[in-house]
């Protein structure tokens, strides 16, 4: 596996990883805020900040990684810039709802769908990196289905963090399957520096054997001519 392409599938799996970490103490500091010291909440309050600050850090420097290193591919590389920025900006109104209110409403449903189809719209631009691979499509699928779950929290009349926090187990997901389906050789992403290959792919709806394209095609008669000399 290419060294930047390891390294930006890891600080993305990373990074959503530490904003589940995060979801779980804003829990915990949720229960004790009531019982436990002023001392206590400060520390953890700090932590979470922290985590906070560096899952972000994490996916921005994911999002560098695979733009400077994947060939072409530009829907993906823009939708995921678009989506770091996105959660930045929500999670900002989140933390500070109190001075954004006069925009941003938390439980408003019609902003939880929104998040929710772009999320998922952005998801489905990670085809880009290998398309046509059937267990590729599959965690694609699964990814989105998760994403738009995310909107039930706002029908439990929970805040669209509860969305957020979604996306974040669902990127998880997806970087985590990327890496073991490239580990596994189950799906090829092709980088700079990399020698150009041909590849032939077949979708989850395709089940008809696909006609040699025509480099596949000189290529055999290539070899026909040389093995006839």
């Amino acid at each position: 596996m290419h060294r930047k392409l390891k390294l930006g599938l890891d600080l993305g799996l990373g990074g959503n990883v530490v904003f589940l970490i995060f979801a779980v103490l804003t829990y915990v500091y949720m229960r004790l805020s009531a019982k436990a010291s002023d001392k206590t909440l400060l520390g953890l309050e700090r932590f979470e900040y922290f985590l906070l600050f560096l899952g972000f850090a994490m996916l921005l420097a994911s999002a560098f990684f695979l733009t400077a290193t994947l060939r072409m591919r530009a829907k993906f590389k823009i939708a995921y810039w678009v989506y770091i920025c996105m959660e930045a900006f929500i999670m900002y109104c989140e933390l500070n709802s109190y001075e954004t209110k006069s925009f941003y409403h938390p439980y408003s449903l019609g902003l939880a769908i929104a998040h929710a189809l772009i999320s998922a719209a952005i998801c489905f631009t990670f085809i880009q990196l290998d398309p046509y691979k059937k267990p590729f499509e599959i965690l694609i699928i699964v990814c989105i289905g998760i994403i738009l779950a995310g909107m039930m929290g706002n029908i439990l009349e929970i805040r669209l963090y509860f969305s957020v926090i979604t996306n974040a187990a669902a990127y998880a997901l997806m970087f985590g399957g990327i890496k073991y389906m490239l580990s596994k050789e189950i799906v090829e992403i092709d980088c700079h520096g990399d020698a150009a290959r041909v590849a032939e792919y077949r979708g989850f709806f395709d089940d008809t054997p696909s006609e040699p394209t025509d480099a596949q095609k000189a290529a055999q008669n290539k070899d026909n001519e040389s093995n006839e000399e």
